[in-house]
Order: structure tokens, then C-alpha cells, then sequence
């Protein structure tokens, strides 16, 4: 073995010889205790200045600043271990440089952030954390809707671009460039809080007006409700976030007989359906109903416990099964009355329904087993 070789396995052991030529070598070279991923491919004659050097990104950066002396070592070095080592001396140094310059780097990056910040308005700055990398940023909208976008800046901030954090009903994907300012971000979550102000307007309505039974505070990302309409019914609308006013899908819950003559409506009345009215209206006029209110009534009037966990919430899941005689009505979550209905000796199922009696007034119920997301 010549020396060359030699010098290789004992200086540079991670770097592994990749045929029996040792013209190629992958592996790992250790500058300052950091491991950094190195690949060099050498020509059959075995000269050093058609040799192609690849590393990864992080070296890639710590030697962009010397790619000429990088070159012009690998024309006169005499083997392949003296130009790895004054590689590694080169970088090195400038590791050891850009130790010293950080506090310089940070101050200016801490300059330039606080210059960002100031564009934006102090005021609407709700939290900086200590190593001023996340910020929290509000925005109220003509509402006074208080909307907060949090920032977390990239390590490499700004070529690449931050995390960001918000409550909206569709996806939030900013623009970024290497260019780009906290300013610019601010502008884009702007532009979308606008997008959906009608969303939240009809939201906000249905909230103050009528008994929301889930979820229990919505968020501005929600865009379904579940809406109180009797002690026995009630319906789940799901709201086109971009078409607000178009007809919502809508879920009827409760016993056939008190949600059969709602469905009935609906069907006769699709043609009253008017975009230019809110959802509340809308819904009124569609299913003939005036819906309860927080002024006239109390929740606990529709968000009777499951007749047999006795709760109203069983994790996720609020009584949904209701018994369709009118005299009893009693609500169940689906998960019990499937157990209950399963320990009766009259247990019968076909496909996904489960047939059985109500646990109170033993009138025949079912109930379909459904796969919730």
C-alpha cells in the first residue's frame, strides 16, 4: 500500500474507498468535532485537478468564499491526504471567523427584524420571544375580530422561508422569497382574514342567536355548527368557506319523527334559498322553523345527558341517537346504545344496522354504526 493510501485510512478513516482503484471515496470528513458528507471521485490516472469534489450543503457554505483557493489547491497538491488536509484547515478557519463575527450577525439581524417589526406597527406586535426568532403579530378586522398570526423564523431566515401559524378556514401557503419581509407576510395574512369576513359574519350571527351545541367555542378555522332546533332535533351545517351564502350541507339529528317534517321542508322550500340573505334566514325560511334563542331559552333545553352513561360528552361524542316515540325521546351517544343494544337477548344486525328496544320504553330502535373521522 503506498503512502498516499496509508494517510488516507489513518487521517481521514470515514472516507471509504469505493472500488479497488481507490479512484473513488464516500464518506464522512471530521472539521472542528462536526461530521460533514464528502464525495470524491477521482480520474484512472489518479491527478488531483480533474477531481470532482462533492460535499454537503453546510460545508458547501462554510467553503463558498474560497471555491478559487479550493481549486487551485486541488492543481498543486501532491496526493489526495495533504489537499484533504489543508481542506479542512481552510475551513477551519473560517468556522473559527464565523464563531467570532455571530454576535456582530445577530445584532444585525436583530436590527434588521426590529426595522421589519416597525413597518408593521408596534401595535399590532402581541408577543417577540427572547431570542427573537417567534413573534406573534395581530389583526383586527372591520368586525374588531382579533385575528393572531405566529411567526417562527427559519435557521436559515431569509433564504428560507418562516413557519406560520393562523386560524383560518382554508389552508394559509405565504409567498416567499429570499427578498421577502415580515411585513410582506403580514400583508398576505391580511389579505386572507379578508377573504372570509362574510363567512364569519353569518358565523357570528348564528352564534349570537341561536343555541350552538358544538362545537363549544369555535374557532375562525370551524366553518360547521351544529344548531338547536328542538329538544329532540337539531342540524349540522358544514359552510362552503369561499361561498358562504350558497346552501351549506346540512345534517339532520335526532328521532325520524321530529326531523322527517324538517327534511320535508327543506325539499319543498330549496327554491327560497336567496345568497343575498344570511345563513340564518336562510335556514328559517328553508326549514320553517324559528330557531331557539339565548334570549328565550337556556342551552340545557337541548343538550339533554345520554339516557344511559348519563353524560352529556363521552370524548368527542354528544347523544345523537334519539328514540323515535314522541313520548319518551330520550337521547343516547351512538357508542352506548350500540353496547346496550348488543347485550340484549333480542339483538339482531344486518350489514351496518343494528336493530334492538329503547333501554326506557323498549319501543324498537336502530341504529347504524357509522366510522368516525
Amino acid at each position: 500500500m503506498d503512502e498516499n493510501r496509508r494517510n488516507m485510512l489513518i487521517k481521514f478513516p470515514c472516507l471509504i474507498p469505493q472500488n479497488a482503484d481507490f479512484t473513488e471515496y464516500d464518506g464522512y470528513i471530521q472539521i472542528l468535532d462536526e461530521e460533514y458528507r464528502m464525495n470524491i471521485k477521482l480520474p484512472k490516472d489518479g491527478k488531483l485537478k480533474d477531481a470532482r469534489l462533492t460535499c454537503d450543503w453546510k460545508l458547501e457554505q462554510i467553503l463558498k468564499k474560497y471555491d478559487k483557493i479550493v481549486k487551485q489547491r486541488l492543481n498543486q497538491c501532491e496526493n489526495l491526504s495533504a489537499f484533504l488536509e489543508e481542506l479542512g484547515s481552510i475551513a477551519e478557519k473560517q468556522l473559527c471567523f464565523q464563531e467570532q463575527m455571530q454576535p456582530t450577525i445577530q445584532r444585525n439581524n436583530c436590527a434588521q427584524l426590529i426595522s421589519e417589526l416597525e413597518n408593521i406597527g408596534w401595535e399590532k406586535v402581541v408577543s417577540v420571544n427572547a431570542d427573537f426568532q417567534s413573534f406573534q403579530i395581530k389583526f383586527v378586522d372591520l368586525k374588531q375580530r382579533q385575528h393572531v398570526m405566529q411567526i417562527k423564523l427559519h435557521s436559515q431566515h431569509p433564504r428560507q422561508a418562516p413557519t406560520i401559524i393562523v386560524d383560518l378556514p382554508v389552508k394559509f401557503d405565504i409567498v416567499w422569497t429570499a427578498s421577502s419581509t415580515l411585513l410582506d407576510v403580514f400583508n398576505q395574512f391580511v389579505h386572507n382574514v379578508d377573504l372570509y369576513q362574510d363567512l364569519w359574519n353569518n358565523l357570528n350571527e348564528l352564534d349570537r342567536k341561536t343555541w350552538i351545541l358544538e362545537p363549544d367555542n369555535p374557532t375562525f378555522s370551524a366553518t360547521n355548527r351544529r344548531i338547536a332546533i328542538s329538544a329532540n332535533a337539531s342540524i349540522q351545517i358544514t359552510v362552503d368557506p369561499k361561498h358562504p351564502s350558497s346552501l351549506p350541507d346540512i345534517k339532520f339529528l335526532g328521532s325520524n319523527q321530529a326531523t322527517n317534517p324538517l327534511r320535508e321542508n327543506m325539499t319543498s322550500n330549496l327554491h327560497l334559498w336567496d345568497e343575498n340573505e344570511g345563513l340564518l334566514h336562510n335556514l328559517s325560511s328553508l326549514l320553517e322553523v324559528t330557531f331557539p334563542s339565548p334570549s328565550n331559552s337556556k342551552k340545557e333545553d337541548f343538550s339533554a345527558d345520554c339516557g344511559i352513561c348519563y353524560s352529556y360528552r363521552l370524548g368527542m361524542e354528544i347523544p345523537e341517537e334519539v328514540c323515535n316515540d314522541s313520548r319518551c325521546a330520550q337521547p343516547f351517544h351512538q357508542t352506548c346504545l350500540i353496547e346496550w343494544l348488543r347485550g340484549l337477548p333480542s339483538y339482531r344486525q344486518s350489514f351496518q344496522t343494528i336493530f334492538g328496544e329503547c333501554p326506557y320504553c323498549s319501543t324498537p330502535i336502530t341504529v347504524k354504526m357509522s366510522i368516525r373521522k
